[in-house]
């Protein structure tokens, strides 16, 4: 082993640790792209996969445990939005396979969540995308942080990844590990923030060419072809809708989301939805919109949610091969800085 993955086992430590893998890289939870073969394959090369269980019923979720659990025997996660109306349930199929760790995404947890995830013995994580916000996480019962920058791909916050990270990691990475997440597409930047303090990290683009990837062949053209520039956030039509903007490569969706907004906001001035029902409305509509770029191939009319670091994305390739390509980086990086 060399001195610079010396010094990155060491770095990392805590993160591997705390996730139970090699290397303490999570995978992010991405809808129709995060299942059984990504997730299976991430573990399996020593990160760690997260299922995205997005808007999947009870007994959905229960057959991609499973099926999970049949390809891999190393830990992985469940990602689960705080907004699905099945929370409950959800929990309860991850504590009847002993999943280990829940990541909660999507806001902060509805009463009672948080209580019902330690109950089954998981550990949890969270997202913040501010320091107020970690802080009442942790007290609440937060195992583990992931701070995620607007660089990110899908939902994203206001704020940078390198400022989130200078914000929120001197303050709470001794309390609590902290992952930091939103445009990493190399191993030098990974070797900058494990030194700023961050137990590991997590990337979700940078595995969507995976070849056990199970994203269409066009999907995986359109990351291959793009650049950074091209990856765009949506734009919020109506201040009354509760809208987090989405990062995707530009095409036809993003004036099929605009016109999809004034609908809603037409529904609400008639009176003709609750506020609730028009988020919920909103989160199905991306989830379909995915799913016709991912499964169907739909480029053009689906969402194809892609982080900035889609530009280093330039290939497909093996997860084992990411994964190494990406510790050796962050190696080098570290023994260069002595």
């Amino acid at each position: 082993m060399s001195a610079g993955h010396v010094r990155l086992a060491q770095k990392w430590h805590r993160g591997r640790e705390f996730l139970g893998c090699e290397h303490a890289i999570l995978g992010g939870a991405m809808s129709w792209v995060s299942e059984r073969n990504l997730v299976s394959a991430i573990s399996n090369a020593g990160g760690f996969g997260v299922i995205a269980c997005g808007a999947m019923n009870p007994e959905l979720l229960d057959t991609e445990i499973r099926e999970t659990r049949a390809r891999t025997d190393k830990p992985f996660g469940v990602n689960l939005i705080t907004m699905h109306p099945q929370l409950s349930e959800l929990i309860d199929v991850c504590a009847k396979h002993e999943v280990g760790h829940i990541v909660l995404a999507g806001g902060l947890p509805p009463g009672g969540a948080i209580e019902r995830i330690k109950a089954t013995g998981a550990r949890l994580i969270a997202f913040a995308p501010a320091l107020s916000l970690a802080k009442k996480l942790m007290r609440s019962g937060a195992d583990a942080i992931v701070i995620e920058g607007m660089e990110a791909g899908g939902h994203i916050g206001p704020v940078s990844t390198s400022v989130l990270a200078q914000e929120i990691l001197p303050y709470i990475c001794r309390d609590i590990p902290v992952f930091v997440a939103g445009g990493i597409g190399r191993g030098e930047a990974i070797a900058a923030f494990l030194e700023m303090g961050a137990a590991g990290v997590q990337l979700g683009t940078k595995f969507v060419c995976a070849t056990e990837s199970i994203a269409h062949a066009n999907f995986k053209r359109a990351f291959i072809r793009a650049s950074a520039r091209d990856a765009v956030p949506s734009v919020q039509l109506d201040a009354r809708l509760p809208v987090i903007p989405v990062r995707a490569l530009k095409n036809k969706e993003t004036e099929r989301f605009t016109a999809k907004q004034r609908e809603i906001a037409e529904h609400l001035d008639g009176k003709k939805l609750e506020m609730a029902e028009a988020q919920l409305q909103i989160e199905h509509y991306w989830a379909g919109a995915l799913r016709r770029a991912v499964v169907d191939g739909d480029v053009e009319t689906g969402s194809v949610m892609a982080g900035q670091s889609v530009g280093m994305v330039t290939r497909e390739e093996p997860t084992a091969d990411i994964i190494r390509e990406l510790v050796d980086e962050a190696a080098a990086a570290l023994a260069r800085r002595g």
